[in-house]
């Protein structure tokens, strides 16, 4: 079988399937495991790449190429064309995060392919690991696909087993700085199932943008950056700019410097098997004295500068 994957979560599935030989091509994002780097690249992006983009910058280049009608995502058609691929993964969850799948369908017509396109479009952590059973019927993995979420619902139980005995603190999944976005999707259901309180974000729901203001009328106990797409060091770079914002100063968070940043690539923006290990670094944050820290690269709490 000849696989295309157009979101790095679904490269981690295929791999996590044992099925990377069969992988054909991938994003230029895809980047774990190690072995991606072999992969063709099937998707590029039509953001500058010239140099690093602040938060505001990047915000502001996919609200141009929005509002445009412009693709953020560029698909390499005759790449494709070459390939031939069996099975095409591709989401609908976010124009910002991947190429839709209708864009594909698209695509696929004009190359006259029949290639099946599955689209993964997880609201929350059920529809994660539904879509890896997805995975796993359409690629005769179905038992593999079965372990893997079955060993993935016994550890999101013992996060809430041991969460459950726990007091409840206000937390803010800020996902983006500049303009503030809180997470949405399966980010606020982690958060309860850490004995967290979620602030302003919506399980299922769009991560959606937020005011200071508002961010602080809220009163956040404990804010986690997990900025979409950023790796550990920029996260904690980003986030101990917080603390500059007049608004956040008002806050029992920034009181107690209960800033956390995360490995948000990893753990958490990618609606993969690496989810549930997102889960346990969140219950760290949330309640550092009662759950296990975390690897280093992993999670960091940020002090005020």
């Amino acid at each position: 079988m000849r696989i295309v994957s157009l979101i790095p979560s679904a490269t981690e599935i295929v791999y996590a399937l044992g099925l990377g030989d069969d992988l054909a091509a991938i994003t230029y994002e895809c980047d774990f495991p190690p072995e991606t780097e072999e992969k063709p690249v099937v998707v590029g992006t039509a953001l500058p790449t010239d140099r690093p983009l602040s938060p505001a910058e990047v915000d502001a280049e996919v609200r141009a190429l929005m509002e445009e009608g412009k693709p953020i995502y560029r698909l390499d058609t005759d790449l494709i064309r070459q390939i031939d691929p069996d099975l095409i993964l591709a989401q609908d969850l976010c124009r910002v995060c991947a190429v839709p799948s209708g864009d594909v369908q698209e695509a696929l017509a004009k190359l006259g392919s029949d290639a099946e396109v599955i689209s993964l479009d997880p609201p929350d952590l059920a529809g994660i690991m539904d879509g890896i059973l997805t995975v796993g019927r359409a690629t005769g993995t179905e038992e593999r696909a079965a372990e893997l979420v079955a060993s993935m619902k016994e550890r999101i139980e013992a996060v809430k087993t041991d969460g459950a005995r726990l007091p409840r603190i206000r937390t803010l999944a800020l996902e983006w700085l500049d303009p503030p976005f809180v997470g949405g999707h399966w980010i606020p259901e982690m958060i309860e199932l850490a004995s967290g309180i979620t602030l302003l974000g919506e399980r299922g729901a769009p991560s959606r943008e937020a005011t200071w203001r508002a961010i602080a009328d809220a009163q956040p106990e404990v804010v986690v950056h997990m900025p979409c797409g950023y790796y550990l060091a920029e996260a904690e770079h980003e986030a101990a700019r917080v603390y500059a914002v007049p608004e956040f100063r008002e806050t029992t968070a920034c009181h107690a410097e209960a800033v956390m940043a995360v490995d948000a690539t990893a753990y958490f923006s990618r609606p993969g098997p690496r989810i549930v290990e997102g889960l346990e670094i969140l219950a760290w944050c949330i309640h550092p004295e009662d759950f296990p820290e975390p690897p280093s690269d992993r999670a960091v709490r940020v002090p005020a500068p």
